[in-house]
């Protein structure tokens, strides 16, 4: 318990130094334009860093870094030198002005120390693809890539769009593409609907069951017990799909109803029954340290025996829980049947008579559907539009256009633009540090899953982030609001827009991207559109030396500080 206390208070201190090292990547370009002061510019980020939690639903982003490295292979030790590793790569980069990417730094640092566990407890033969998710690993590793040429591409698409002439062609082309965003954002969230929905069936953890238990097999042919196995698994999978099928189309219909009503149509026609009883179950022993008993098992024997065996008894507890569910027993049956199948420790009952009379599956699935729901990003992108296209329009048209009116339009649009990429930066890298602490807590048994994760966890992160960007990283700010390219407002509106969007976009995909990488393409975008000089290449090149060597420098750092944390801990 003092370890997981410790890596908690290490992961908040690493989103502080998140928020500090990557507060030049929402104020570059705000304050090197002289729109606010540096001040006042970290104060505006700090605000909308936090703004993010009410935005941010579906923590996407935290889930895939929660799952960098399989739950086998997750440790404290392996977080708690992870953690390290990546708060001196991060101060180091900091100091020297190099705006490296906190993500990477995170991922590497995770990877590093797990693989560095695995090589200690499993020797030499391993693969490195059963330690790491590789989908994972290998989308943060294309994005060191994407991220950058997205931003680019987006700002000097905007820029060309802000210098058109005519106006009207502005606005219709503003318009065209606010609905095209529109459009893609719904599909995101129709997606991600889909696949919360499938998850709290469990048609994932079926899927990957089969495919264990037949890759299992052809080393053991004709093993009746393994054939036996797949086919109760493939039952289980067939029968989650069905569930799923018949709730599929009202998810379709999202739009016209809500997850309240969808999660009730569900309920109501029997379509929550079998997953509900799973999922009590899954509650009750998890409330008789059924978790705890989980984490000790990779790394002690005697409790790996007694946790298989535990396993294996406490499915027995849906017999008296659908009993339960179905209204024919009450609660103190129930844990008269489920102490006699395996017994519940004394301390424990409240916990579990707790855990069954609170359980309300209607309102579980409800809150799945809803994380998906991301109605305030879509609103979000037609206000800012609007505004857009108003300020547009009263100093083209309704004011006489100078070139100082044009201007100060430009300086009042870079708050509206900065505050949209504070929010995207708050959302994506506080998130990553919600990650970490959410793997910190599987792996000591105090929650199950993700899903599970604490309501103070993300308020925590966020605000940490906050607190972080409110110091200021201003050796960071010189490089990027002004050694890449000198930038204007118009500029910077446009680098912050595009920055924004991107995050946005690969935030709802649920993948970990670097927002230092992000602004710095969209900023190389702006100056690119001037002119290809009008980029510094030699400082474009160093960065992107920084960015490739993160995520291997880190996970070395990470696999030396395992062993040395394993040699005092062991």
């Amino acid at each position: 318990m003092t370890l997981l206390i410790i890596i908690i208070a290490l992961a908040l201190i690493f989103d502080y130094i998140n928020g500090f090292h990557d507060a030049a990547n929402s104020i570059a370009t705000v304050v090197s334009t002289k729109v606010l002061t540096p001040f006042q510019a970290v104060l505006w980020a700090a605000l909308f860093n936090s703004v993010a939690f009410w935005i941010f639903k579906d923590h996407a982003v935290a889930n895939s870094i929660s799952k960098t490295v399989y739950k086998e292979f997750i440790t404290l030790p392996v977080i708690f030198s992870g953690l390290l590793a990546a708060i001196f790569w991060n101060l180091l980069t900091w100091w020297y002005g190099i705006p490296s990417s906190s993500s990477h730094t995170l991922i590497g640092g995770f990877a590093g120390a797990a693989i560095a566990h695995a090589l200690s407890v499993k020797g030499i033969h391993f693969s490195w693809a059963k330690i790491v998710d590789a989908d994972t690993i290998i989308k943060t590793v294309l994005f060191i890539f994407l991220a950058p040429i997205i931003g680019i591409v987006i700002s000097m698409f905007i820029t060309l769009v802000t210098i058109m002439q005519n106006i009207w062609y502005r606005l219709g082309i503003i318009m065209v593409v606010t609905l095209l965003t529109a459009f893609l954002f719904d599909y995101f969230e129709n997606s991600k609907m889909n696949e919360n929905a499938q998850k709290f069936y469990g048609i994932d953890k079926y899927k990957t069951e089969v495919a264990s238990l037949t890759n299992e097999l052809e080393e053991k042919n004709a093993d009746t017990i393994l054939l036996g196995k797949i086919s109760i698994a493939n039952e289980k999978l067939a029968k989650a799909k069905a569930s799923f099928d018949h709730i599929h189309p009202y998810i379709e219909n999202f739009d016209k109803t809500s997850a309240v009503y969808i999660a009730k149509v569900a309920k109501d026609s029997g379509w929550l029954d079998q997953v509900a009883v799973s999922k009590l179950k899954d509650a009750v022993r998890n409330a008789n340290d059924f978790l705890v008993l989980e984490a000790k098992a990779p790394e002690n024997d005697s409790a790996k025996t007694e946790y298989d065996k535990a396993k294996l008894i406490t499915e027995e507890y849906k017999k008296p829980l659908k009993e339960y569910l179905a209204g024919n027993i009450g609660v103190d049956s129930v844990i008269t049947a489920i102490n006699n199948i395996y017994p519940i420790q004394p301390k424990n009952i409240d916990k579990v008579r707790a855990k069954i009379t609170k359980f309300n599956i209607e309102k579980s699935f409800a809150s799945e559907i809803d994380k998906a729901d991301n109605t305030i990003i879509v609103n979000g992108i037609f206000g800012s539009s609007l505004i857009f296209m108003l300020i547009y329009l009263y100093v083209e048209k309704i004011k006489t256009p100078t070139a100082l009116t044009v201007g100060n339009m430009f300086k009042k649009l870079q708050l509206f633009s900065s505050a949209a990429f504070s929010i995207g930066h708050g959302g994506n890298d506080a998130q990553k540090v919600m990650g970490i602490i959410g793997a910190a807590l599987i792996a000591s048994g105090s929650i199950q899953d993700f899903a599970s994760l604490p309501s103070w966890v993300p308020v925590a992160c966020y605000l940490a982030i906050g607190l972080g960007t409110m110091s200021g990283g201003w050796k960071i700010v010189k490089t990027m609001g002004s050694k890449i390219t000198k930038v204007t407002p118009l500029e910077g509106v446009a680098a912050e827009t595009a920055g924004a969007f991107t995050l946005f976009f690969t935030g709802q995909m649920g993948i970990p991207v670097s927002t230092t990488h992000t602004i710095t393409g969209s900023i190389i975008g702006v100056g690119a559109t001037k002119r290809l000089s009008a980029v510094r290449w030699g400082v474009t090149t160093n960065l992107l030396w920084a960015w490739i060597l993160t995520i291997p420098v880190s996970a070395v750092l990470a696999a030396i500080t395992y062993y040395i944390v394993a040699f005092f801990h062991g």
